[in-house]
């Protein structure tokens, strides 16, 4: 199992910004863009309720669990 960052996906439907929710958060465009891309290894829960604060969502509207190839169910 992996965890997908759906970040990307929110903030064209907010039409918002990178640089604009960097800002508002308080973290580097270049933060953001490594959260954004998924090459983080984790993420602060005060910084993922910032982010969720400025995009009016829900966490789980951010991240979404996905299957790897090798854990999903094998057919006999």
């Amino acid at each position: 199992m992996r965890i997908v960052v759906r970040l990307d996906v929110m903030l064209a439907r907010r039409k918002i910004k990178s640089k604009d929710l960097a800002e508002a958060i308080g973290i580097s465009v270049q933060n953001l863009s490594l959260l954004k891309t998924g090459q983080v290894r984790g993420v602060r829960f005060e910084t993922l309720a910032r982010i969720c604060a400025v995009l009016e969502c829900q966490p789980g509207d951010l991240l979404e669990a996905v299957p790897d190839d090798d854990t999903a169910p094998r057919q006999p």
